[in-house]
């Protein structure tokens, strides 16, 4: 078996030093780039999470509050799926859901069943119109969200008229069941409470931003947040995640297929700021990259050719595509030029009136005054019929060129 010899190089195929020194710039940008960020995500693995997480120390984290129910008591537990939702719920529970409308149909029916015969508290936080009829039924959410601002709370809920004005907005919600509407915004409270038949309630709470480590010592929103959450002395903080098993079962009760409204958005805010500005600094990397290397117009480069090819070669070249093709006209009419540019230079002609007969031909007989030719059918004549003739007219024209060089 033989092997096909690869290609030979070509005078523009670069060498493999030259297609080094072209990309390790490239290379030691891309390196410390991984370097940098392997180092960075060894050194905040254990650190890092997302919002309202109660593990969390950013700003939109919720560390601060587990911190001071831990003072106060009460004892958080994060769980991140379903069946470790339903199972904690009890009497002496609270319920924190985070992301109500990450739910698919099918877990805020099961989440719904478990919480409305506990006997313990279920806090929804932003819960909006993708969940609010499963998990708070009667309950209707305003067509449009209110800015988050601090709001007095104007109602007779304990943990509200204790905390005083408070930093509330978001959702806001309508109902025809008993409650308690408080920190309302044009009629429409941003924290609902829904009483159960069997001692338990559930709290609607507009936004997320009195758990947030930023805005916790700000107002009320520290007693606010550890009155409503610490009334029972287990707290399970719910995260839902999407690789919860159960999320796979988007199937409402009439078992037609759901989608709980748009888990993307509820997906990006799940996700740490660093890391999107990290993926846009890399997208303007690419780009700044991709303009350092691309081609650039300028001007032409002159470059050494391979070999050397000899003028007899080039005009032997063209002689034969001229006879291939037939065109006797083409080869007459560059013979006939060429000779007459070298004739006036020969003869002092300005070379812009060297195709001219009425300048050129004086010219000529001057010099030649007893020649036998036809000057003007020799230099500026007709075709020839045949290839022998075009010969003859390539003959005459070398000597006519020798003669007037001897004069």
């Amino acid at each position: 078996m033989t092997s096909t010899p690869a290609p030979p190089s070509t005078s523009v195929s670069p060498t493999p030093l030259q297609v080094w020194k072209r990309t390790r710039g490239l290379l030691l940008v891309l390196g410390v780039l991984l370097t940098a960020g392997f180092v960075i995500a060894l050194l905040q693995s254990g650190e890092q999470h997302g919002r309202l997480d109660p593990r969390s120390a950013d700003p939109q984290g919720s560390r601060a509050v587990a911190e001071l129910l831990k003072d106060r008591g009460v004892s958080t537990r994060v769980v991140t799926t379903l069946a470790e939702a339903t199972s904690a719920t009890g009497s002496d529970t609270t319920l924190l859901v985070t992301s109500p409308n990450l739910l698919t149909r099918s877990q805020q029916t099961q989440l719904h069943h478990a919480t409305v015969t506990s006997g313990g508290r279920t806090v929804l936080v932003a819960a909006g119109s993708p969940s609010v009829p499963t998990l708070a039924p009667g309950v209707r959410t305003a067509p449009t969200s209110a800015p988050v601002t601090a709001r007095e709370p104007r109602c007779t809920l304990p943990a509200a008229t204790t905390a005083g004005a408070a930093e509330l907005g978001g959702f806001r919600y309508t109902t025809d069941a008993p409650h308690d509407a408080c920190y309302p915004v044009e009629g429409r409270p941003s924290l609902l409470r829904l009483s159960a038949p069997t001692a338990g309630d559930t709290v609607l709470l507009g936004a997320p931003d009195p758990l947030h480590n930023e805005r916790l010592a700000q107002q009320g929103n520290a007693s606010l947040t550890l009155q409503l959450l610490g009334s029972r002395p287990h707290l399970v903080w719910y995260l839902p995640s999407l690789d919860d098993p159960s999320a796979s079962n988007a199937t409402g009760p009439d078992g037609e297929p759901h989608s709980s409204g748009d888990t993307t958005n509820d997906f990006l805010s799940h996700v740490p700021p660093g890391w999107l500005w990290g993926t846009l600094q890399l997208a303007l990397a690419a780009v700044l990259a991709a303009l350092w290397r691309a081609r650039r117009l300028g001007p032409l480069v002159t470059e050494r050719l391979p070999v050397a090819v000899r003028a007899s070669e080039t005009t032997e070249g063209r002689a034969r595509l001229y006879l291939k093709a037939n065109a006797r006209d083409r080869a007459a009419s560059a013979l006939r030029t060429a000779t007459r540019t070298r004739l006036a230079s020969l003869l002092g002609v300005p070379s812009a009136l060297s195709h001219s007969p009425a300048t050129l031909l004086p010219a000529v007989s001057s010099r030649l005054p007893h020649t036998a030719r036809d000057l003007n059918s020799l230099l500026f004549g007709p075709t020839p019929s045949d290839n022998a003739g075009l010969v003859r007219l390539a003959d005459e024209l070398d000597a006519l060129e020798r003669e007037v060089r001897a004069s």
